[in-house]
């Protein structure tokens, strides 16, 4: 049987059409418990009727709403101020994420919480073991960081712009391939996660560099390189490691389950493209 699996990215979902349906209701002020249980079932609807669409849309044979794990990952270990500032999920919203993943197992779409793992390495470590027996992968994010996997049997779809996130795209905004991606990132760093990068080195210069040498690896190898950038390396080589590290996915999880408990009911993918 030919295999499409699909992963969703659950948070990335769920907070983005969160965010469209309070925008309804204001930013401002205290918002009333009658307008929180509004929001919260809109929430609710958008994001069955989301399930449907992508389930239908890919004509998924499984499917996997991965969640981030209520404990800090791994991540706020090495580097305290990882994702320092970013908003924090209400604590309404944050109160009915098991009501959410109930809509989800109601269209047939398990849900996978670990103890202490990121949802960004779960979905990894799920892809590229799916892509290695030859099948089709489909992950459901906004999250740039996924685009690093790109591959023959790994595709990246932004669910909000209805489009494909592939080498076309990694090429037009970054100037570099997928697989250089995260040696493009450890160079500039990571704004939206509040990683650091190399002080000095912007975009430009950093797919400049990817290109002229092909890695990080050789860059730091290479004995022709601009007096001005050896040194910003140089001064930042301890932090620039930590960098990628962080950056990069983990893809060796043990995960306790296989493809067979997350397959979806036969046609159901089906029945489902008549709702749209």
């Amino acid at each position: 049987m030919s295999v499409h699996l699909v992963l969703i990215d659950a948070l990335n979902l769920i907070r983005r059409i969160h965010a469209v349906e309070q925008r309804h209701y204001g930013q401002t002020g205290t918002l009333s418990d009658s307008t929180i249980a509004q929001i919260i079932h809109n929430t609710s609807t958008a994001c069955a009727k989301a399930m449907e669409k992508i389930v239908s849309y890919h004509k998924a044979t499984h499917a996997l709403a991965v969640f981030d794990s209520e404990n800090p990952c791994w991540r706020y270990e090495t580097f305290p101020d990882y994702k320092k500032g970013r908003a924090k999920m209400p604590e309404y919203l944050a109160k009915s994420l098991n009501d959410i993943q109930e809509v989800f197992m109601q269209k047939h779409v398990d849900s996978l919480i670990s103890e202490q793992d990121e949802a960004d390495d779960l979905i990894a470590t799920l892809a590229v073991k799916v892509a290695l027996r030859g099948q089709q992968v489909t992950i459901i994010s906004t999250d740039k960081i996924f685009l690093s996997l790109l591959s023959k049997h790994i595709r990246v779809y932004d669910y909000f712009t209805r489009r494909f996130l592939d080498e076309a795209h990694v090429e037009s905004k970054f100037s570099v391939q997928p697989q250089q991606l995260i040696d493009y990132w450890s160079l500039t760093g990571d704004n939206t996660n509040k990683i650091p990068g190399v002080s000095g080195i912007g975009g430009k210069t950093a797919a400049d560099l990817i290109n002229q040498y092909g890695s990080l690896k050789a860059i730091l190898k290479a004995d022709d390189l601009k007096s001005s950038v050896r040194e910003k390396i140089n001064t930042h080589q301890e932090q620039l490691m930590m960098t990628r590290k962080l950056l990069c996915l983990q893809t060796d999880i043990p995960l306790g389950f296989n493809l067979k408990d997350i397959r979806l009911p036969l046609n159901d993918g089906q029945s489902m493209q008549s709702t749209g």
